[in-house]
């Protein structure tokens, strides 16, 4: 029996990516995403879903139990990005991304976690390598992938135990058409690709990795 994965952001680039090499592992997909439009690749999309609601996410748990009956593992993709000074910044900016980076992953943790104890499944949570050391203008994005650390590290602990597994991965630069044009001087070929970073999530899933629980594991490329 296929095993069945939820990815959040799955419309983006990483996600776009992720559910491919996920499909080629031969797991069951589900893509969920704010992203009213429908996006391909997946076995059930779940679209214009906002990942900080609550009800809105149980929403979503119903619908994974109702198709697939199981969920074996959760990859939180979704998420922001905004680069701007300590100082001169706006602090709106400081909330809008603990929303799209902390509670993103908080809620739909808490949502999805119980059809995971029933399958002694795994979490994949996306943070930063810029959580351990922030460059100029990347203080509230790295104070927020700080807080995803954090959890991935309590939640861990917490479902330990239970037999679920939770783990980050920890990337530089990701290899994306956006980045690609907000650097244009910069060297691509050290930038860590997609598809690589995806190779490392489904890694993180697997039966491979059994013995792998609250680790954070940078995956840096050679920036």
């Amino acid at each position: 029996m296929a095993r069945t994965v939820a990815v959040t952001g799955a419309a983006g680039a990483l996600g776009r990516k992720t559910v491919e090499v996920l499909k080629q592992a031969g797991w069951n997909v589900v893509g969920i995403d704010l992203a009213a439009d429908p996006f391909e690749g997946v076995d059930l999309a779940l679209g214009g879903v906002d990942l900080t609601d609550e009800t809105a996410m149980k929403v979503a748990a119903g619908r994974i139990e109702t198709q697939f009956g199981q969920l074996d593992g959760l990859v939180n993709i979704a998420g922001g990005f905004q680069w701007e000074t300590v100082i001169d910044g706006d602090i709106a900016t400081w909330d809008r991304l603990y929303a799209m980076n902390i509670k993103t992953t908080l809620v739909t943790s808490r949502a999805l976690t119980p059809l995971l104890l029933a399958s002694k499944g795994a979490i994949v949570n996306v943070g930063a390598a810029a959580s351990i050391k922030a460059a100029m203008g990347m203080g509230a994005y790295a104070a927020s992938k700080a807080g995803v650390a954090r959890l991935t590290e309590a939640l861990a602990e917490e479902l330990k135990d239970a037999g679920v597994r939770v783990n980050a991965v920890l990337p530089s630069i990701i290899d994306t058409a956006a980045n690609r044009k907000d650097m244009p001087d910069a060297d691509f070929t050290r930038w860590v690709t997609p598809e690589a970073l995806a190779n490392v999530v489904v890694f993180l899933l697997s039966p491979q990795a059994s013995a792998v629980t609250g680790a954070l594991l940078p995956v840096t490329g050679r920036v």
